[in-house]
């Protein structure tokens, strides 16, 4: 599924085409992906204005005039394509807008989003209830301030008897952190996997919470990380996949200490470790 890099390397690529500019037609493929789509949609959104895009969590908000946002969520093998002309249909794209600084057809663009598992989803809902969305109102701080994130570890990591690599993932603790980063940012911590978070305050949690944002920020440097799905918007793959350290790594060497890289299964999914250098 993509993560903060992923969806915040989509977002920089939306903005160079959409801000500012007016949605002039919009196609719907199908009713639903993961849930039903809005009523209506494209008929909803044609003729609007772009006034903003951001990003909370792995979550993309396109601010249209009017107090609307409308949310993309591109689920585990959704894919945004941008394209300078026309694009014929492919299967599984299920959703395009044309974009344009104007109403003529002349340099328009086009927004594809590609999701052959159809674990996506589209929404468009008024901005007066955007506290109250079901999957933006209990999402977790954003984990890309030292400082901030820092603090929050500190806060959070007291009296829970979890372990840290479930922590990380829960998206009501810290929004936007999957099982790929989760990965990476305890390896350069040098923190185990199964470490009980409440033995993580004073220095362990500051050393983890800088590893949460240089490994974040390196990923969104180099675009993301393609492994199976992942592209970015010019069709390019994200290059993190170069420096991962311990991800999908089980029986290569540690890139620090050449100790044979582990894996084990942690509430499903898997979680890859150093047993020399993490503990």
């Amino acid at each position: 599924m993509p993560e903060l890099p992923e969806v915040e390397t989509v977002l920089s690529a939306l903005k160079t085409v959409m801000l500012g500019q007016i949605i002039k037609t919009a196609f719907v493929g199908r009713k639903d992906l993961r849930w039903p789509l809005p009523k209506n949609l494209a008929y909803r959104i044609e003729g609007r204005f772009v006034e903003g895009l951001e990003r909370r969590g792995k979550y993309i908000l396109i601010r249209l005039e009017g107090e609307e946002f409308l949310l993309i969520h591109l689920g585990m093998s959704g894919s945004i394509r941008i394209h300078e002309s026309q694009p014929s249909p492919q299967k599984h794209d299920h959703f395009m807008m044309t974009i344009s600084s104007s109403r003529s057809d002349y340099g328009s663009r086009f927004v594809v989003l590609h999701d052959p598992r159809r674990f996506g989803w589209i929404d468009l809902f008024s901005e007066a209830e955007l506290p109250t969305h079901s999957l933006l109102s209990r999402l977790g701080p954003e984990p890309l301030d030292f400082s901030s994130l820092s603090n929050h570890f500190q806060h959070i990591f007291r009296g829970r008897t979890g372990t840290i690599k479930n922590i990380l993932m829960d998206q009501k603790i810290i929004a936007g952190i999957g099982n790929i980063y989760a990965n990476e940012s305890l390896f350069h911590a040098k923190i185990s996997p199964r470490r009980k978070t409440a033995n993580l305050i004073g220095s362990r949690a500051e050393r983890l919470a800088f590893s949460v944002v240089k490994v974040l920020n390196n990923a969104i440097e180099d675009g993301g990380t393609s492994l199976r799905d992942h592209v970015q918007p010019n069709g390019e793959l994200g290059y993190f996949s170069q420096r991962l350290s311990v991800y999908g790594r089980t029986g290569l060497p540690c890139v620090s200490c050449q100790t044979m890289i582990k894996s084990l299964t942690q509430s499903g999914r898997s979680s890859f470790y150093c047993p020399s250098c993490q503990r």
